[in-house]
């Protein structure tokens, strides 16, 4: 809203550069506790050691996020999406294949890269917050909405091979159908077979499908 003074029109201040600063800002912030709650963990890591990493004054990653639960979901927020654009993950173009898909098959090979990427950056993440859920009222809320959230996930897609004319293996019970790939989704396994066990993504992901398509789809006659 513009204001007159004295005669003249003004305008609120308002600086694209001042803008940026404050966006570059956050995504080191981000990116330091990114690194440390994984490292450390989250009980160990300071909203001051998050500063200090991050190369700013401790205010200034406060004002930020407001509290260190804050940050950490933030953190989860770009490690399950990739950046921190608004945009819902089952939206994104690499999430596209899994509703462009041509079978069942394709679907579950489709969801299986999603959970490859998804655990490329986000296990040792999800680890954190595991490790932390027992220590912190907030933190363990941001763990069961990390739960609920991969067992909606694993329902819509579901309910994507539920729209090809083929029976799933549970026929009917759709939601045991959706606790089996809510299991197989699950960032955990990624971080013990390639962080910890050494396979390559590429590994992972085709020992994936594998076991998504065997149990939830019938074997072709």
């Amino acid at each position: 809203m513009s204001e007159v003074k004295d005669g003249k029109t003004t305008r609120p201040y308002h600086s694209r550069v001042r803008a940026e600063s404050a966006q570059r800002t956050r995504r080191l912030v981000v990116a330091a506790a990114t690194e440390l709650f994984v490292a450390r963990g989250y009980a160990a890591t300071s909203l001051a050691d998050v500063a200090a990493e991050a190369g700013v004054a401790r205010p200034t990653a406060a004002a930020a996020f407001g509290s260190k639960a804050a940050l950490l979901r933030q953190v989860l927020d770009e490690a399950l999406a990739g950046d921190d654009e608004p945009v819902p993950v089952a939206q994104r173009p690499w999430y596209r294949p899994v509703w462009e898909a041509p079978d069942q098959a394709a679907v579950l090979d489709a969801y299986a890269q999603v959970c490859t990427l998804i655990g490329e950056r986000a296990a040792g993440v999800f680890e954190a917050v595991r490790r932390a859920a027992d220590g912190s009222p907030e933190v363990a809320q941001t763990w069961e909405t990390l739960l609920r959230n991969r067992r909606i996930g694993a329902g819509m897609v579901v309910e994507r091979l539920r729209t090809f004319p083929e029976p799933l293996r549970q026929g009917a019970d759709v939601e045991r159908s959706i606790d089996e790939l809510w299991f197989y989704n699950d960032p955990a396994h990624y971080g013990s077979l390639v962080l910890r066990c050494g396979w390559s993504p590429g590994s992972f992901r085709r020992w994936l499908g594998d076991r998504m398509r065997q149990v939830l789809l019938v074997d072709p006659a």
